[in-house]
């Protein structure tokens, strides 16, 4: 039995909290610490409740900052750096600060004594990976994972990536971004999810749920729903900032899921709200490159690469009961067979293997 540690900023859509529990459940021992509580209602296991600002002038300059990034890097990965002075000594103080609470609770819940140690978002505590070398010089295995954001737009914690034993990401789009980068489906267990209920009327029910607005390609998949309402009746949901189990009621009802179409950055593909919708069977349109179509094993996802392709394949689902019902079924086997954890958790053994890391 290996004893697996993550590391997280926070519990990203819910997907640290995953790996930790696949671990448990397929026979090793894990914990998640997490530097603050995530807002959409996912479970958490320790947290530090570290202070963030959630203003709008903090939402505002992370957002500057992701887009000048994003703009400026494109299909490389960028290095970390305070984006000026006051930045610099802002971070530098926060980490000092920091350092105390985190020394105390490794203590007190005894998270020195993991085998391996995951950074999830490939961030350690602070932003100078201090408790990553100490582990490492202690001949732990350091393995960092990045799930989004993190690699595209903050970048690369160099002290940490040169440390590190193992690289892997859920994001297909990372591969091109940094070397010696491995891809690994996130695991997740469909149980949590609430049994969906068929759509008895006339009405055609879509659902968006979107992190982020940019990402995502909203505006443009409001704009083509409002087109298809002259046409068709529907009912279109669109979910922001809103409590994780009121969404998963909501989605239950729901007919056909938008995931993201034409967003202005980030990648193609899916996440965790793609995974849901798919799992309740329900058909799940997202945008995604014909060689990462290609690649999926078995792609159970309606493609649409422009707001052109969206309304075509929104109108062949809408006129088409037999065929949602199909696609439906095929997705919620296709994470069974890919994401359980029994699936994910032998893939990840398969590159601890190669990397020397068991």
């Amino acid at each position: 039995m290996k004893k697996i540690l993550h590391v997280a900023v926070e519990n990203y859509a819910g997907v640290p909290y995953d790996f930790a529990r696949m671990h448990n459940e397929c026979g090793d021992y894990s914990r998640l610490i997490t530097q603050y509580p995530n807002i959409r209602g996912f479970k958490e296991d320790i947290t530090l409740n570290f202070y963030v600002s959630r203003s709008s002038l903090a939402s505002f300059w992370r957002k500057k900052k992701r887009d000048d990034t994003y703009t400026t890097t494109h299909n490389q990965a960028p290095i970390f750096k305070p984006k000026n002075f006051f930045e610099h000594i802002y971070f530098s103080l926060s980490d000092i600060v920091r350092q105390y609470s985190v020394a105390e609770l490794l203590e007190k819940e005894h998270l020195n004594d993991f085998d391996i140690i995951h950074f999830d978002g490939g961030m350690d505590f602070t932003r100078k990976p201090k408790q990553a070398l100490v582990w490492k010089k202690e001949g732990k295995k350091i393995v960092t994972c990045y799930y989004g954001s993190d690699l595209r737009s903050r970048g690369i914690i160099k002290e940490l990536e040169e440390i590190s034993d193992m690289r892997i990401t859920s994001e297909y789009d990372h591969l091109e971004l940094m070397d010696n980068l491995h891809y690994i489906f996130y695991p997740y267990d469909t149980s949590e999810l609430p049994t969906p209920i068929p759509n008895a009327g006339n009405t055609i029910k879509i659902v968006h749920s979107p992190t982020n607005r940019q990402f995502k390609g909203t505006d443009g998949i409001i704009s083509c729903i409002d087109r298809l309402r002259k046409s068709f009746p529907i009912d279109f949901y669109l979910l922001e900032n809103m409590p994780r189990q009121e969404v998963l009621e909501i989605k239950k009802h729901c007919d056909i899921c938008i995931d993201q179409v034409g967003g202005t950055q980030g990648g193609t593909g899916y996440g965790k709200s793609g995974l849901e919708t798919l799992a309740m069977e329900i058909p799940t349109i997202t945008n995604m490159t014909d060689e990462y179509s290609e690649w999926i094993p078995e792609n159970p996802f309606v493609i649409a690469n422009s707001h052109k392709e969206l309304e075509e394949k929104l109108v062949f689902l809408i006129e088409n009961k037999d065929n949602r019902k199909k696609i439906g079924l095929h997705g919620k086997k296709w994470v069974q067979t890919y994401h359980s954890y029994q699936s994910v958790n032998h893939s990840l053994y398969n590159l601890y293997a190669k990397h020397c890391i068991i």
